[in-house]
């Protein structure tokens, strides 16, 4: 089976409505990746909820253990986990209903992709959401 992401225009049309984004992952270190991605969708005025249980507040946004602890609908799950995670992180996705399932560069599970499509969530995978924001607006 192939990954096969929304395209680009799909894709620049996810991120001018989808604005709520819980980030699984997020790091409260300042020079890692997904604190860099997360802060500049935070400046081009998205919400980031992060999702850290060893961090209390990260970007200045209260911390939470799991998906399943936020109290608001989400947009995009975005993933900040390794491949082996993902598949548990899209199970608690479909359950918290967010709309997207979006991983990062480099992490891809097949059978999470085919999980959350069965479910009817859009997916994008193995995919930069600041690169991508940048190349759709």
């Amino acid at each position: 089976m192939t990954i096969e992401n929304p395209s680009r225009d799909e894709i620049g049309e996810i991120l001018r409505k989808k604005k709520t984004i819980a980030v699984v992952g997020l790091s409260d270190d300042p020079t890692r990746t997904s604190y860099m991605v997360s802060e500049a969708m935070q400046r081009s005025g998205y919400e980031i909820i992060p999702v850290n249980p060893k961090a209390e507040v990260i970007l200045g946004m209260k911390a939470y253990n799991s998906l399943s602890e936020i109290d608001k609908h989400i947009d995009i799950v975005n993933v900040f986990r390794r491949s082996e995670f993902v598949y548990d992180i899209t199970k608690e996705a479909i359950e918290i209903g967010a709309d997207v399932l979006w991983t990062q560069l480099g992490v891809i599970d097949e059978k999470a992709f085919e999980l959350a499509k069965e479910q009817g969530m859009i997916v994008i995978m193995d995919r930069c959401i600041k690169v991508e924001h940048a190349l759709t607006k």
